[in-house]
């Protein structure tokens, strides 16, 4: 079950830099991070991966670098253009990723210095490795761009990453 949501105010001070960096709609200041925006608290999933999309991007924190752990986080920026390498045109944001999900991506170039890192999935071994339902349950990939709950087998469209034999874990 998912904890109960927190409402802010802007000003209202969220946690300290240390614990999370800021995030849309956020900011941080003096070692602190505030709210910019009045809401609902949506804090980005420890285990890293999507923190937030809306119509032209996915937001994500970069947690490993091949199998390297990184000792703080990066963030970094996948495109609508970056999410497929063919129908660019056709691809939806919101039915490649969600927040919470764990993407195998590229990275493609330093961005801005709003985005840091631009990262690409447009192959066929990148894209959603592991996504929950909201139910909770770890999903499991049944095409290209779909997963089911194994639980309650509501379909969700995703991105899926066709993950090659070394990257899985025994």
């Amino acid at each position: 079950m998912a904890p109960p949501a927190r409402y802010c105010v802007p000003g209202e001070r969220l946690c300290s830099t240390e614990e999370a960096s800021a995030g849309s709609g956020t900011y941080a200041r003096h070692g602190s991070i505030f709210a910019s925006l009045a809401g609902c608290l949506q804090r980005c999933a420890e285990d890293g991966g999507v923190c937030s999309i809306n119509s032209r991007f996915a937001k994500v924190n970069i947690l490993y670098v091949g199998a390297t752990p990184l000792k703080s986080t990066f963030r970094g920026t996948i495109r609508r253009e970056d999410i497929r390498a063919t129908e660019k045109d056709k691809v939806e944001v919101y039915k490649s990723f969600r927040p919470g999900d764990i993407v195998l991506a590229k990275v493609i170039s330093l961005g801005d210095a709003q985005s840091n890192y631009l990262l690409s999935t447009a192959e066929n071994e990148l894209g959603v490795v592991v996504a929950r339902s909201e139910a909770g349950v770890q999903m499991v990939p049944i095409s290209w761009c779909e997963m089911q709950c194994p639980q309650t087998h509501t379909k969700d469209f995703r991105k899926v990453a066709r993950v090659q034999p070394q990257f899985l874990q025994t």
